[in-house]
């Protein structure tokens, strides 16, 4: 069996491409064709006179099997900003129904395509803010994994990015909560979405190094059966 999604965000800098890796990984050790897809990458990093990007580099360096780099990306800008101001800054435009044909092209020629925003889910893609990465998600006809943080203010944020979602008539597979280091604070607010999401959940916890990432084996029957099926 086969499915196409995205890993979204409550906000910036939550993990996803951590979760992304995780899901890449996990279904590469399935025996699947696995593609991860980050439609729009802003802040190039230069170390030792070389330059490149974090998020794709990362997909890269994790990744089971040979990635194909013109299928990681479709627009790269080297501030490290909102896409529409780091797309302004180059003179460029992000054209939404670009990203949509490469999804589509993508969609046909992998088992697992897991698309990574960018940021949270109300990020603006134009200039004149009236193109969101939620109406991108919505266009896509994907469904969604919603990344989490586990400390204060997590309960505000992941119930409000939910709210989006459904009201946009997105279907959510379920939730990750990223970061965990076994607080009681933490797993209170844990406890508190559950309640309120009534949604399958996997928990990563805190990696020391990005490489710890091929370690971590996390099982959720109910979490994968629902991810298969939406």
């Amino acid at each position: 069996m086969s499915q196409h999604f995205w890993i979204v965000g409550t906000d910036t800098d939550v993990g996803k491409t951590v979760v992304t890796a995780y899901f890449m990984r996990h279904f590469q050790k399935k025996g699947k064709s696995v593609i991860p897809y980050k439609p729009v990458q802003t802040g190039i990093i230069t170390e030792n006179n070389k330059s490149y990007y974090g998020d794709t580099t990362i997909y890269q360096s994790l990744s089971e099997t040979h990635l194909i780099a013109r299928h990681l990306n479709t627009y790269s800008f080297k501030e490290s900003a909102s896409p529409h101001y780091a797309a302004m800054l180059e003179g460029s435009e992000i054209k939404g129904e670009v990203i949509l044909e490469h999804i589509k092209k993508l969609k046909s020629r992998y088992d697992f395509l897991i698309c990574e925003g960018a940021g949270g889910l109300y990020v603006p893609l134009d200039e004149h803010r009236n193109y969101y990465f939620l109406h991108l998600i919505q266009q896509s006809q994907l469904p969604v994994v919603l990344v989490t943080r586990t400390r204060v203010g997590t309960i505000n944020h992941t119930l409000l990015s939910l709210k989006a979602l459904k009201s946009r008539d997105i279907p959510i597979v379920g939730l990750v909560f990223n970061g965990y280091e076994g607080t009681n604070l933490e797993m209170n607010n844990i406890t508190a979405i559950k309640k309120c999401a009534n949604l399958p959940f996997l928990i990563i916890p805190k990696l020391k190094n990005l490489s710890d990432l091929k370690d971590i084996q996390i099982e959720n029957d109910e979490f994968f059966e629902r991810l298969l099926t939406l």
